[in-house]
C-alpha cells in the first residue's frame, strides 16, 4: 500500500505522531480499479473516501436525455468520492469511474468517525479538504455562468496543465460544457495565435 501520498496529503494541513499516522494507515483499505470500472453508481450510497494514489477518475452525472455532465476530474494527490452521499448514507446522484487504471486508498464511514474520535487534529484535516472543495465548486459555477467556452478552457490548461495530455478531447469538452467539435475549433485558434 502506496501511504507515503496520503501521509504527505495530510502533513500539507496537519501533523501527525508517527503513532496518529500509523492509525491513520491501519484504517485504510486498498482498492484497485480499471479503466471504465465504477466506483460509485447513481442510486448507490457512498460507502468511501478516496484518495488516488494513482489514476484518473470522473464524476459525472446522467440526465433524462442520456446526455453525460461531468463535475470533475481527480488525479494523483486527489480525494474523490459523494460527499453528500457520505456523510448522510443516502442514495448517490453520481458516477464515478475510472478514466485510467488505478489506485486508491480508502477509508470507512464507520473507520472515518473512529479516527475523528481518536485523532481529533482529523476535524481540522477534513474541514480544509471540505472547504478547499466548495471553493473549487463555487469558482466553477461562477466560471460557467461568466467566461466563454474559450476562457473556460483556458482557464482548465492553466489550471489542470497535466490532465490534458490524460484526458480525452471528449471528457474535457464535457467537463466545460460544449462539444469535442467546438473545443477542437477553440485549440486551432489558440493554436493560430
Amino acid at each position: 500500500m502506496n501511504v507515503a501520498l496520503i501521509l504527505q496529503n495530510v502533513g500539507k494541513h496537519i501533523q501527525l505522531s508517527k503513532p496518529e499516522a500509523d492509525y491513520f494507515v491501519s484504517l485504510l483499505q486498498r482498492r484497485t480499479l480499471k479503466r471504465k470500472e465504477y466506483l460509485l453508481k447513481e442510486g448507490d450510497v457512498c460507502k468511501t473516501e478516496n484518495f488516488i494514489t494513482k489514476g484518473c477518475l470522473r464524476t459525472y452525472t446522467i440526465d433524462e436525455n442520456g446526455f453525460e455532465h461531468i463535475l470533475m476530474f481527480a488525479i494523483e494527490d486527489w480525494w474523490i468520492g459523494d460527499p453528500l452521499g457520505f456523510w448522510t448514507q443516502t442514495p448517490s446522484t453520481h458516477f464515478i469511474d475510472a478514466l485510467e487504471n488505478s489506485e486508491l486508498l480508502q477509508i470507512t464511514k464507520p473507520n472515518l468517525d473512529k479516527l475523528l474520535e481518536t485523532v481529533p487534529k482529523f476535524e481540522r484535516f477534513y474541514r480544509i479538504v471540505f472547504q478547499n472543495a466548495l471553493i473549487a465548486e463555487r469558482q466553477r459555477i461562477n466560471q460557467n455562468l461568466s467566461l466563454t467556452a474559450e476562457q473556460r478552457y483556458l482557464n482548465f490548461i492553466e489550471k489542470y496543465p497535466k490532465m490534458e495530455q490524460r484526458i480525452s478531447q471528449k471528457h474535457i469538452a464535457t467537463f466545460l460544457g460544449i462539444t469535442p467539435e467546438f473545443l477542437s475549433m477553440i485549440r486551432n485558434k489558440i493554436a493560430k495565435s
